[in-house]
C-alpha cells in the first residue's frame, strides 16, 4: 500500500522559512515524478514544483527563487524548502507521486504566513 505523509507545516510570519517533507512508503519514490501541490480556500488545487526521477525541477512562476524542490532517494523524502514566504502562500500543501497508471497523494499540510 502506497503512502505520503506530508509534514512540516505552521504559522508563520511573512519573509519567514519553512521546509515541507513527504516521506513515501510502498513504493520507490526515485522512479517516479514527484511533485507539491497546494490549495488555498475557494480556490483550484495548484502545481506548486515538480521533481523528475532524473532530478530535472520545475516550479510554477510565482514561486521561482524562493521555493526549491528537493528529493533524498536514500531516505525514501521528498522535501520543499520554502523562503520569503508570503501571504498569498497560505494553503493546504500536498505530496504527490505520479505513478505509472494514477497520482498518488498525501493527506496534505496547512501552510499559513500571517502577521
Amino acid at each position: 500500500q502506497v503512502q505520503l505523509v506530508e509534514s512540516g507545516g505552521g504559522l508563520v510570519q511573512p519573509g519567514e522559512s519553512l521546509r515541507l517533507s513527504c516521506a513515501a512508503s510502498g513504493i520507490d519514490p526515485s522512479l517516479y515524478t514527484m511533485g507539491w501541490y497546494r490549495q488555498a480556500p475557494g480556490k483550484q488545487r495548484e502545481l506548486v514544483a515538480t521533481v523528475t526521477r532524473g532530478d530535472n525541477k520545475n516550479y510554477v512562476i510565482s514561486v521561482k527563487g524562493r521555493f526549491t524542490i528537493s528529493r533524498d532517494n536514500a531516505k525514501n523524502t521528498m522535501y520543499l524548502q520554502m523562503n520569503t514566504l508570503r501571504p498569498e502562500d497560505t494553503a493546504v500543501y500536498y505530496c504527490n507521486l505520479n505513478g505509472v497508471s494514477r497520482y498518488y497523494w498525501g493527506q496534505g499540510t496547512q501552510v499559513t504566513v500571517s502577521s
